[in-house]
């Protein structure tokens, strides 16, 4: 090690020697030197600060890779290596720079502890005669010390007599010439002296040593912080990066500061305020913002963060988060273990088999098909019904597993109400180019203002709930040059069900008629917007009002809905009921009349019941800014005059009196209602045969092609 340190420091030595020669002067020729040695390297600087800017111009597309193949970090990895080779990108520049100030370090380490040898350029055995003279007249010097050529230097300076007979000769003479002469501080500071040393033999003569370790350390900082904020990579780190790296190097400038020579923690700020000015030329030379779309930067970290949220959270109970886990492997090992699956259902949540249930019990009573239902639940219902009947093969795969396991997908066919295929976190298959992905939708209505752009672009089959669909999926594909998809009247279960439920239940007269006010928990709904205004017209007129908030507003906003409840609760006496408990739909299917926003709860209700629904037009939740662009309006808007009236928000004074109206004619609605519902949804009572059909087809077509 000590051979490589003085193959470091021979060069350095050489230029610190020059460089004392012009001052006579060792704090000055440190100064200089370490701007001497940053200009060296300053193409090296050039060349990181290139490849930082090209780094984080690429972010966008690395992000966007992450979202891609997310928990597949093979895949990521390889993709990466090559946007970095196309993009002539070198992860390993950032280390150059760190290498070679530490190599500069050990260097200028090196020097400063032995300026007989660098500065003064004695010959070796003078020096070794010298240090050996130093170790008989100071106690405290040893031979084997750093620092003994610096106490060999002070000893003769404060004892010139004690080396006289080192003198006699023209070398020694010489170098001890050159040794006293050596001036070794800078504005009072003895460059030699260590603070370490110096406090703990006398603090109160030598407390302004104290500073050595202070400057350095605030020197770090100020670097550090400049970098966070200016530095075009150091900027875009997250903060624990930033303080982690600062932290570290504020720890090292205390450490230099305070127990090696000043000399060194002269070098180090100096180092870290010439490194400040390069930083600040660099970026007026080459301005990052002139290569970094930071819009599309912050675009795909929110694209990210999306796929990220999915991270399963962990509960507080560990116990049984070791039970899920346990369980997801297991199914998910199961699942891969079975060859010639042919059908695959995926559900995000328990309360989405009602949008399957028609085509899976239609499958399940005219086919001999094994029904693969995956799910992110584990508390999922379908779990029972596959202990109630062995053709139903459930698995539990959480939402961060699921990326890669659809990734991995081997079935044949995949029936899914989960949009964004390809463009979000659910991938098609890597391993089974073939799979064919059928869309089912959540609701009856358009397919082209409340969801994203796109969002059914990369599905095979659409499983269509009536001819708007059609109509607008098939628009779609003609205004973005898409390849025409299989579009299959199918229908809408939920609807069907809902339908039958309601014939069966059992009808309660009521001396009052009911109006449950059910908004949506979209931003602005009614109970944000308007509830003041609605409840006025809507108390104290005789009839039963029961406030019934959507689900996902109470979980969300627990304050909000504390505070209506605070303010309202009883406010007609028993014709007026705020509705939290939702183990039950009764109340909505019991009433005569219900209010909404946007919510599409109001086509299920009329649709089921007959019965007509007021709408209120508050803001439009609104995925899709180019809805307006389609020839046919979005039917979110126009079927609200179908099955009832809609209101605009600056007309909330006729509430009253359209109420009366509605509940007045219940024969016209419906009739009406009756002839919308024939008119818009395929396949009213036979959707799960259609759906069914499709899909065992499609499997025979398979088997024969295979064949």
């Amino acid at each position: 090690m000590g051979m490589i340190l003085s193959w470091i420091a021979f060069p350095l030595g050489f230029v610190m020697k020059w460089c004392y020669s012009l001052f006579s002067d060792y704090g000055l020729a440190i100064l200089l030197f370490t701007l001497i040695s940053k200009i060296i390297i300053l193409p090296v600087g050039i060349w990181v600060h290139k490849n930082a800017i090209k780094i984080v111009e690429i972010q966008p597309a690395i992000n966007r890779l992450k979202a891609k193949f997310y928990g597949d970090k093979e895949r990521i990895g390889e993709e990466q290596a090559k946007l970095f080779k196309k993009k002539k990108y070198n992860p390993f520049a950032s280390i150059l720079p760190l290498a070679i100030q530490i190599i500069l370090l050990l260097g200028v380490v090196q020097v400063i502890y032995n300026p007989l040898q660098y500065i003064v350029g004695a010959d070796p055995a003078v020096i070794s005669q010298l240090q050996e003279r130093c170790a008989e007249v100071d106690p405290s010097a040893n031979l084997e010390d750093n620092s003994i050529q610096i106490k060999t230097i002070n000893a003769i300076k404060s004892n010139p007599e004690a080396f006289m007979d080192i003198a006699k000769t023209e070398q020694g003479k010489a170098t001890i010439a050159k040794a006293s002469e050596l001036k070794l501080d800078i504005l009072g500071f003895d460059l030699t002296a260590t603070p370490s040393v110096k406090l703990g033999s006398d603090f109160s003569a030598y407390w302004y040593m104290l500073l050595c370790p202070i400057i350095a350390g605030f020197s770090s900082w100020l670097l550090c912080f400049i970098q966070n904020k200016i530095n075009v990579l150091q900027a875009e780190q997250g903060k624990i990066n930033k303080w982690s790296t600062m932290t570290v190097s504020v720890g090292l400038s205390l450490f230099l500061g305070f127990f090696v020579p000043a000399g060194i923690a002269l070098y180090w700020i100096a180092s870290n305020v010439i490194a400040i000015l390069q930083l600040l030329l660099l970026n007026q030379i080459i301005p990052p913002k002139k290569y970094v779309d930071y819009e599309e930067l912050e675009a795909s970290r929110a694209e990210l963060r999306a796929i990220e949220a999915l991270e399963v959270k962990e509960k507080k109970n560990p116990f049984k988060r070791d039970e899920n886990a346990k369980r997801e492997k297991a199914d998910y090992k199961r699942f891969f273990s079975i060859e010639g699956k042919h059908l695959v259902f995926y559900s995000e949540k328990s309360g989405f088999y009602k949008y399957f249930e028609n085509i899976i019990d239609s499958l399940l009573k005219n086919t001999s098909l094994t029904i693969h239902y995956v799910t992110n639940d584990p508390k999922d219902a379908i779990f029972e019904k596959a202990k109630e009947n062995e053709r139903i093969q459930a698995y539990y795969i959480g939402p961060r597993k699921i990326i890669t396991f659809m990734m991995k997908m081997d079935a044949d066919i995949v029936v899914m109400t989960t949009p964004d295929l390809e463009t979000f976190h659910i991938k098609r298959s890597y391993v089974k180019k073939d799979v064919e992905y059928i869309y089912t939708f959540h609701g009856p209505a358009s397919t082209n203002m409340v969801v994203r752009e796109g969002a059914y672009d990369h599905f095979d089959t659409i499983f269509c709930v009536g001819p708007h669909q059609i109509e607008e999926i098939r628009e779609t594909e003609k205004m973005y040059n898409l390849p025409e998809k299989t579009l299959v009247p199918v229908g809408f279960g939920v609807i069907e069900n809902l339908i039958e439920m309601y014939e069966k239940m059992e009808k309660v007269k009521r001396d009052k008629k009911q109006i449950l006010l059910a908004p949506s928990w979209q931003e602005d709904n009614i109970l944000e917007s308007c509830l003041d205004k609605m409840l006025e017209e809507l108390l104290h007129k005789g009839n039963r009002v029961i406030l019934r908030p959507h689900p996902e507003f109470v979980k969300r906003f627990p304050h909000k809905m504390e505070a209506i409840i605070s303010k309202y609760e009883g406010a007609d006496g028993e014709d007026f009921i705020i509705e939290t408990d939702f183990s039950s739909n009764r109340t909505i299917w019991e009433s005569d009349l219900l209010i909404t926003d946007w919510s599409g709860i109001a086509y299920e209700y009329s649709y089921a019941t007959k019965k007509p629904s007021l709408f209120i037009n508050t803001p439009m939740k609104i995925l899709n800014p180019n809805y307006d662009k389609y020839s046919r309006p979005a039917t979110d808007i126009t079927w609200r005059d179908e099955v009832g009236v809609s209101i605009d928000t600056d007309k909330l004074d006729t509430v009253s009196r359209v109420v009366d109206e509605l509940l007045s004619n219940p024969d016209k609605y419906k009739a009406q209602i009756t002839e919308a519902l024939k008119r818009n949804i395929f396949n009213l009572g036979e959707s799960g045969k259609a759906g069914a059909k499709y899909i065992y087809n499609q499997l025979v077509k398979k088997q024969k092609k295979d064949k």
